[in-house]
């Protein structure tokens, strides 16, 4: 299905996608722990997440240029040598100015590494088959919260949080930097590249605009919903009765149930495109959300709402990548990407320290009213999207 360099870019990626976002889930299983030692509150301390994604989003338009000029391999190197020393920061904190400093850090780092640059190097290589091959990462990194979670929490209760960031440092640099440099196809420029984002030929300008602002507005409203639970979920769990090793347990059955639908996705190949998948997807969430909302918190309805959200949450990563596939050539698939992180990970930066405070000052009702209202308008949203497709073959195989 793949020639010989998009395997080997799959497999690099696919191992440091694993770590890059598995190590960043530290205060997701320890956040308390971090909260108590460096006196600063659990809104405080899932605030660390809002500036990753701040910074990342700020950072993006400005790399778009230099993922065209020199490709993402050589990006993604600088970006992995930048977040080394911020996992040390943090380590390192006993108050705002360390910890907020080194989120800082990985935040510039990440937004030269994370998901957009390996979605730009798999459109470098895999050519037509660039949605395939992105559903395949995604496939494959999926599992990063049922890994890094377990990882995450027995290094902690074993060595320390502190001592995990440092851990997870020394991680980057043993394992993922040399992945970059020795082992991931180098980038062959292609002639004529655009320096701006242009939508597909047969969409009219006169539709451009709206058409990019329901996929951000979507893509972010969905984003914040996923990214924010995705931070808080084993709070979540242990807010509606579960003890602390059961919500980790139950909460790393997430990243199964997301490969899953991840693997349905590709699977099917190219009998659907992002904006199906979207739908799909949009159409779990809010369910999830109401079952949760309305129901016994038994274990039996927990097992249930983190199937159907799992598989909606995994439809909806696959359908932030792809989207944006449908409506832009091939040749603009970074540029576009590069415009559209800062609107959305300047709102999944807020989701985090948002929900958090909701659910801790709140309660879950507010919390599950909030996520459901958020969902239901991105599904509408994405009904729109759907038609106003472009009227040509998506760019899928």
């Amino acid at each position: 299905m793949f020639d010989r360099k998009t395997i080997i870019s799959l497999a690099v990626l696919s191992v440091t996608q694993i770590i890059g976002w598995g190590t960043l889930s530290l205060p997701a299983v320890s956040g308390r722990q971090m909260a108590a030692e460096t006196g600063l509150s659990l809104p405080e301390i899932f605030s660390g997440n809002s500036i990753l994604y701040v910074v990342m989003g700020i950072c993006a338009p400005f790399l778009g240029t230099y993922f065209v000029r020199y490709g993402a391999r050589r990006v993604m190197i600088l970006g992995t040598m930048i977040m080394l020393p911020g996992y040390v920061l943090i380590s390192l904190a006993h108050g705002p100015v360390f910890y907020l400093l080194g989120w800082l850090v990985l935040g510039v780092g990440g937004s030269a590494t994370l998901t957009t640059a390996a979605y730009i190097q798999l459109n470098e290589i895999a050519g037509a088959k660039a949605k395939s091959a992105i559903g395949a990462l995604m496939l494959l990194t999926g599992l990063s919260s049922s890994i890094f979670w377990p990882i995450s929490w027995t290094l902690s209760e074993h060595f320390g949080w502190r001592a995990t960031a440092q851990m997870f440092s020394l991680t980057l640099l043993v394992c993922s930097l040399p992945l970059y440099l020795f082992c991931l196809p180098k980038f062959e420029k292609p002639a004529g590249l655009a320096g701006t984002p242009v939508p597909r030929r047969d969409v009219t300008a006169r539709r451009f605009n709206s058409v990019f602002v329901m996929i951000v507005s979507a893509i972010a409203l969905n984003s914040f919903v996923t990214f924010g639970l995705a931070a808080i979920m084993i709070e979540l769990l242990k807010a509606i009765g579960l003890s602390p090793s059961e919500a980790t347990a139950f909460g790393s059955l997430l990243g199964v149930l997301q490969v899953s639908a991840r693997g349905m996705d590709f699977i099917g190949g190219g009998r659907w495109d992002g904006i199906s998948t979207g739908i799909t997807g949009g159409c779990a969430l809010p369910l999830s959300m109401l079952l949760l909302l309305f129901a016994p918190h038994t274990h039996g309805t927990i097992v249930v709402f983190l199937i159907i959200y799992g598989l909606g949450s995994g439809a909806l990563a696959v359908a932030r990548a792809t989207i944006p596939l449908v409506f832009y050539e091939k040749a603009d698939y970074a540029q576009a990407s590069s415009k559209m992180a800062l609107p959305l990970n300047i709102i999944s930066a807020l989701a985090a320290p948002v929900l958090i405070a909701v659910l801790s000052s709140v309660g879950i009702a507010a919390l599950l009213t909030l996520t459901l209202a958020c969902s239901s308008t991105a599904l509408l949203l994405l009904l729109f999207l759907a038609k106003a497709r472009p009227v040509s073959p998506v760019l899928t195989v």
